[in-house]
C-alpha cells in the first residue's frame, strides 16, 4: 500500500507537446477526409468516363457545350458532367424494355445466332454474358452467407463466402461421402481476388454476421469486427490486447 507521500512523489504524466498534438489532429483529419475525398473522386471519375464514352454518339447540336453556347453566347465554355450518364441510363432502360418484348427477344436470338458462328467473338461474348448475368441477375444472390473453413491446412481458420451447393461433375467425381459446398475464400485487403474451394458440408461453419460485415473484416485485415451485441449498429474496431501483468 502506498502512502500519500509516495503518491505525491510520483511524476505526473507529461502532456503531449504542440507538434504531437498537431500530428494527432492531422491524422484525425486524414481519417475523416480520405474516405469522403476518395468517394467523390471515384464518382467524378466514373461520370467522366461514361461521358467520354457516350457523348461522342450524341449529335453536335445536342452536346451540352453547344447548348450553353446558344443560351449564353459563343464564348461560353462550361464543362458539364453527367449528361452522358443520363443518356446511358435512358438508353439502357429503352433497350431493356425492347428486350422484354416478343420482337426484342426474337432480335436477340437472331443476333446471338450470328455471334455464335464467329469463332473468337462467340467465346468473348459468352464469357461476358455469363459474368453479366451472374452479377446483375435480380433473382439470385452473389453469396448465401459468410462462413469459417480450415484453410490452407487444419488448425488455421479463414473466412469464406458460401456461393452455392456444389453441383454437376465436380459433385459427382469428388471423393467425399456427403454434400459439398462451393466456398469463395477472399484475399486481404482485396476481396475481389481469392480461391474457389469445395468443402464437405460438415467442415463449413456458418457465421451469423452479414456478408457486408465479413467483407469489412477481410478488407480491414481483422481490425474491424462486427457489433455482435447490436447488429444494427456500425462495426466496432478490434479490442486492444490487455496489458501484461507486472512481474
Amino acid at each position: 500500500m502506498k502512502t500519500p507521500f509516495e503518491e505525491e512523489l510520483q511524476p505526473k504524466p507529461r502532456k503531449p507537446g504542440f507538434f504531437a498534438s498537431l500530428r494527432a489532429s492531422f491524422l484525425t483529419g486524414i481519417v475523416v477526409i480520405a474516405p469522403i475525398g476518395l468517394t467523390v473522386w471515384l464518382i467524378w471519375t466514373a461520370i467522366g468516363w461514361v461521358d467520354s464514352f457516350v457523348l461522342p454518339f450524341v449529335p453536335d447540336a445536342y452536346q451540352p457545350e453547344e447548348f450553353f453556347k446558344r443560351i449564353f453566347g459563343p464564348e461560353t465554355n462550361i464543362n458539364v458532367r453527367g449528361i452522358g450518364v443520363v443518356v446511358f441510363l435512358l438508353f439502357t432502360v429503352f433497350v431493356g424494355w425492347i428486350a422484354k418484348g416478343v420482337i426484342g427477344r426474337a432480335l436477340i436470338r437472331w443476333a446471338e445466332h450470328l455471334v455464335h458462328r464467329m469463332p473468337v467473338v462467340r467465346s468473348i461474348y459468352s464469357g461476358v454474358k455469363q459474368i453479366a448475368e451472374t452479377i446483375f441477375a435480380q433473382s439470385e444472390r452473389s453469396f448465401e452467407t459468410a462462413c469459417l473453413v480450415q484453410y490452407p491446412r487444419r488448425g488455421i481458420w479463414a473466412i469464406g463466402f458460401i456461393s452455392t451447393s456444389t453441383k454437376g461433375e465436380v459433385a459427382q467425381k469428388a471423393e467425399t461421402g456427403g454434400d459439398l459446398l462451393s466456398v469463395f475464400v477472399p484475399t486481404t485487403p482485396n476481396p475481389t481476388s481469392g480461391f474457389l474451394l469445395f468443402f464437405p458440408k460438415e467442415d463449413v461453419i456458418e457465421l451469423d454476421m452479414s456478408i457486408e460485415d465479413a467483407a469489412k473484416l477481410v478488407i480491414s485485415a481483422g481490425l474491424v469486427y462486427p457489433n455482435a451485441k447490436d447488429p444494427t449498429r456500425p462495426a466496432r474496431p478490434a479490442p486492444e490486447p490487455a496489458p501484461r501483468a507486472a512481474e
